[in-house]
């Protein structure tokens, strides 16, 4: 009796091992759990696009919100200074409306990890009084307008007076954009006196000179009143016409990490790229990745 009063202790204390043993395996998952909705903490610096620059901010006030801890810094200076930034380890996110190779060396493009955040469309604006008279560009007048081959506007159908060029420097991927898929490749006249690599600086200097034009991202003139977009062949620069492939002047915007992303920086691409944010990307002006018509 004695040995089997002892034989079945033996076999309750396993059995409450075992239990125990199944509580602590539970709890790893638990606290694995836990961790992956913990609080973020850290920095991230970004540089580079003006043109994805208010995306960026919009995404970093709401991811702020949820990670009160996580530093973030933001500041344009064009896509060719995001990426030789980024490249540098300088910033943890080089913002660029092109991609990597087109504006750095191959050795170190390869380096660099791309997420891809929302697609751009690039229209042509002009000073209001422009704008009474001419409604629509064809390319060969854009090319015409940009290259200084014309440089009145009532060549074009527009009123008696200079056309006035305010140009982007040529580390603007915009620039690249534009020169690319609106002139066809031909290189823009500069005007170094109204030149920028700020777009709401340009959206200010195109306002206030009469005879301008330049060129923005589509998400500078959401509620804009203070210039007028154009129309190319007569298609307007919309997210509609972008998405159905009939406005021919748009491309990917790009965050770019120097390796993967890690840490703060990873929470931050992943928030952007997120079905959470993707409904404010519209909001803004810049489209959706998947709605483009292959």
């Amino acid at each position: 009796m004695e040995l089997k009063k002892w034989m079945a202790l033996a076999v309750s204390s396993a059995a409450i091992v075992a239990v125990a043993g199944c509580g602590g395996g539970n709890s790893a998952p638990a606290k694995s759990g836990a961790a992956s909705g913990a609080k973020v903490t850290g920095q991230v610096t970004v540089s580079g696009s003006s043109a994805l620059l208010p995306l960026a901010k919009d995404a970093a006030a709401k991811f702020k919100t949820k990670n009160p801890e996580v530093s973030l810094t933001l500041n344009a200076g064009g896509s060719g200074t995001g990426l030789k930034q980024v490249a540098e380890g300088s910033v943890n996110i080089g913002m660029s409306d092109v991609p990597a190779e087109t504006k750095l060396p191959k050795e170190k493009a390869k380096d660099l990890v791309d997420h891809k955040v929302a697609v751009l469309t690039v229209a042509p604006v002009v000073n209001k009084d422009v704008a009474e008279t001419v409604k629509s560009l064809t390319k060969q007048q854009l090319q015409d307008v940009f290259t200084a081959k014309v440089t009145n506007w009532e060549d074009v159908g527009g009123p008696d007076e200079p056309i006035v060029l305010v140009t982007r420097p040529t580390t603007s991927g915009t620039r690249a954009l534009f020169t690319e898929l609106a002139l066809g490749g031909k290189e823009e006249a500069s005007n170094k006196s109204l030149e920028t690599d700020d777009s709401g600086t340009l959206m200010q200097s195109v306002a206030q000179t009469k005879g301008a034009i330049g060129y923005v991202a589509l998400s500078y003139l959401v509620n804009n009143k203070d210039v007028a977009a154009i129309a190319i062949d007569g298609v307007a620069p919309t997210l509609e016409n972008t998405y159905n492939g009939t406005y021919p002047v748009y491309g990917y915007e790009h965050m770019y990490t120097k390796g993967e992303a890690k840490d703060a920086v990873k929470a931050f691409l992943a928030y952007i790229q997120s079905d959470e944010y993707g409904h404010e990307i519209e909001k803004q002006g810049y489209g959706v990745a998947s709605k483009m018509k292959k």
